[in-house]
């Protein structure tokens, strides 16, 4: 029982992180809408680099050694590409199909994640893999239907594909990542090197905020550092294909939060959907009991 119980820590503290960044995407788009995508990034990694960074060094935070520092700057380089694409693509097409298309991702994670950490992939992960990506298509089914494509589609499908594939390669390096760095240091260089990379466009892109917009990027920077942090702190302690699955857990918060700000209807093919994803992580989550006898 002992042992069940430290297994689904790494798994809820997955789902918490995907929640909180599930929830930073709705402030985002607001700001995205308001001062365009690449601001809105810019920003909020700045922000939550002021949140982070003095935790961090209050905490005892020390200059990384070069095995870590050099995990922190590959996946802040990926990350600033990653985020920039994918809050472009959430000003081009609606929503419910932006974060449908970067489903793909943690698929493809998978078979990177055998391929760079020499993962064995079980065949629960792949099951797994399969039913939340079933379970997302059932929803988006459901409403994409009902969504108007922008005329700038096309710029929208070909940014959130890009951010997609990086965002599957992104998954693998938080797992590296976390096996040699604490989850506050990860979260202060994520969003350090994250900023700095994009900062070099400000002279000639960046756009300042009124109130409004700085309180919502505020929240999705705290927001970001907090999912980060738990993300890290899971995935340190296990394996990727375990904690990939999870990432299908965002849709089903995207439209929690739908209905909580926006009173949208939850029809019953979200519900299906549901029980296909919920389906997927507990097969993920399950470990083959040892035989008796085994050492």
């Amino acid at each position: 029982m002992p042992d069940r119980h430290l297994h689904l820590m790494p798994v809820l503290a997955a789902l918490a992180g995907v929640a909180c960044l599930s929830l930073m995407d709705a402030f985002m788009k607001g700001a995205a809408l308001a001062i365009g995508a690449y601001s809105a990034a810019v920003l909020r990694y700045g922000i939550g680099f002021a949140i982070a960074a003095p935790v961090w060094l209050a905490a005892g935070g020390r200059w990384p050694a070069r095995k870590p520092l050099r995990f922190h700057l590959i996946r802040g380089v990926i990350s600033a590409f990653m985020a920039l694409t994918f809050f472009y693509a959430l000003t081009k097409l609606p929503i419910a199909e932006t974060i449908a298309i970067s489903f793909f991702a943690p698929i493809l994670s998978l078979y990177l994640a055998a391929l760079l950490l020499k993962e064995q992939i079980r065949r629960e992960a792949i099951w797994a893999a399969l039913l939340g990506l079933a379970g997302t298509l059932v929803i988006v089914g459901g409403r994409i239907g009902r969504e108007r494509m922008t005329e700038d589609a096309a710029l929208g499908l070909a940014a959130i594909t890009f951010s997609a594939l990086l965002y599957a390669y992104n998954l693998v390096l938080g797992r590296q990542q976390a096996l040699v760095a604490k989850p506050l240091e990860i979260a202060t260089f994520h969003s350090g090197i994250g900023g700095l990379v994009l900062a070099f466009g400000a002279p000639w892109f960046l756009i300042l905020p009124d109130a409004a917009v700085t309180g919502d990027l505020a929240a999705a920077a705290l927001l970001t550092v907090v999912g980060a942090a738990a993300l890290a702190w899971g995935y340190a302690r296990e394996e990727a294909q375990v904690l990939v699955p999870m990432e299908y857990s965002g849709f089903l918060w995207a439209s929690l939060f739908g209905w909580l700000f926006f009173r949208e209807a939850v029809p019953l093919t979200t519900i299906s959907g549901v029980l296909l994803i919920v389906a997927g992580c507990w097969i993920a989550t399950r470990r083959k009991r040892p035989e008796i006898g085994a050492i």
